[in-house]
């Protein structure tokens, strides 16, 4: 955890509310971010839960020094939202849906140019590849696809592998996933040009994939503090970070034509965020903000809450509150361990139910020891979540997501 002070320097602070739990275990984790090198506050969200030397739902702002420990393995990891403004019949949706997000994915692409085009370009660089369709090309350069990241460092030859373009436009395992969602409740229509009640929505939760981690490999366990290897971390960062809205622009845009929106002018509204990425915060002391599982909720910009594939997400508008650096929860939060999700809920549920949410959305999945793992039941009711959230003045409701088709693979 690179050198974690003897107590905790740093301000820290637990979004918590009404029917929010936070494991102590978690909160340990919060502190000892707190005691790394120039961290002045460390913000747990209220779906803080224990994560592997750092808790997942977690916020921390540093004055002097960048630790890439505390964005982990999937760096650029968010969400995706695209509303669909045309869809197919229902009798046809499953089906295509299931054909579209079959492996292989994505396009006839040489993997390493599709690589050096997402990590240098992010979506829109990978648009500009001959080979991407035209429709998917004007789709992607309408999206204002919200960078804040510096320009991408040169590709380093140990990440210079074909294995990591071939992975562009896959989902990945863990609670990674592209959905079909159904607008339920809404208080704030055309928040997302289209986005009203009864429209539908795309949602794509996917980072960098093995990118990611093969990043953390190079420079875990270390507090960066000379500006050179900062300006390096963070260039490739920045790589990461685009290769990974890349992916999701790939999810999102197979997903789209599964349903029949896969025309520009089919498509509403788009909105991406990244949750586990490092930042400038808006302080005037120029603090470093690192976020792990957190997506930004600046004054006035559109956020996601992700629920599960049994609870909806929500669509929130941030409220620049500087008190929790201007960030939300990214999601419900995990409850019962991945390891112990088959054994606490196989006496509970029977294996055929696994295929249907209990909002009756379809799921679709490869792998049975997935749907244990990621059964909603693991996660965190994702109301209490979004009730703290606004409770604590960080940000405001827009419009509830319910799933109507879950893809896992």
């Amino acid at each position: 955890m690179g050198n974690p002070l003897s107590a905790p320097t740093a301000a820290i602070e637990l979004v918590e509310g009404p029917g929010v739990h936070i494991e102590g275990d978690a909160v340990s984790q919060l502190h000892r971010v707190a005691g790394l090198p120039g961290c002045v506050r460390a913000v747990g969200m209220p779906d803080l839960h224990p994560g592997p030397g750092i808790p997942i739902g977690m916020v921390a702002a540093s004055v002097s020094h960048v630790h890439p420990s505390l964005v982990g393995s999937d760096a650029g990891c968010g969400v995706t939202v695209a509303v669909a403004r045309r869809l197919v019949p229902v009798g046809k949706r499953l089906r295509r849906i299931d054909r579209a997000t079959a492996e292989p994915a994505g396009f006839e692409i040489d993997p390493l140019a599709a690589l050096r085009a997402a990590w240098h370009g992010g979506p829109r660089g990978l648009a500009e590849l001959p080979e991407c369709p035209e429709e998917f090309r004007a789709w992607v350069r309408s999206v204002p696809w919200g960078e804040t990241h510096g320009p991408s460092a040169e590709l380093p030859d140990e990440l210079r592998e074909p294995r990591f373009g071939e992975a562009l436009g896959t989902i990945g395992g863990g609670n990674h996933f592209v959905e079909l969602a159904r607008v339920d409740r809404v208080l704030e229509d055309e928040a997302l040009a289209g986005l009203h009640r009864g429209a539908f929505v795309v949602l794509a939760h996917s980072g960098s994939r093995g990118l990611g981690y093969a990043l953390i490999q190079r420079w875990c366990e270390r507090s960066l503090h000379e500006p050179d290897e900062v300006a390096r971390y963070l260039g490739e960062l920045a790589g990461c970070c685009r290769f990974a809205q890349a992916n999701r622009a790939l999810l999102v845009w197979r997903m789209l034509e599964a349903v029949g929106s896969g025309r520009a002018d089919r498509v509403g509204g788009t909105l991406d965020l990244v949750h586990n990425d490092v930042s400038r915060g808006s302080d005037p002391a120029a603090a470093w903000v690192h976020r792990k599982g957190a997506a930004p909720a600046r004054a006035g910009e559109l956020t996601v809450t992700l629920g599960s594939r049994g609870a909806p997400s929500w669509i929130l508008r941030g409220r620049g509150d500087e008190a929790h650096l201007c960030s939300v929860a990214h999601g419900a939060g995990r409850q019962i361990p991945r390891a112990e999700a088959k054994g606490r809920l196989a006496h509970r549920y029977r294996r055929a139910e696994l295929g249907r949410s209990k909002g009756g959305g379809h799921v679709l999945c490869d792998r049975s020891e997935l749907l244990w793992e990621e059964h909603p039941d693991v996660y965190k009711p994702i109301e209490p979540v979004v009730a703290a959230l606004e409770g604590a003045g960080i940000a405001t409701r827009v419009a509830a997501l319910v799933p109507e088709v879950t893809v896992k693979r």
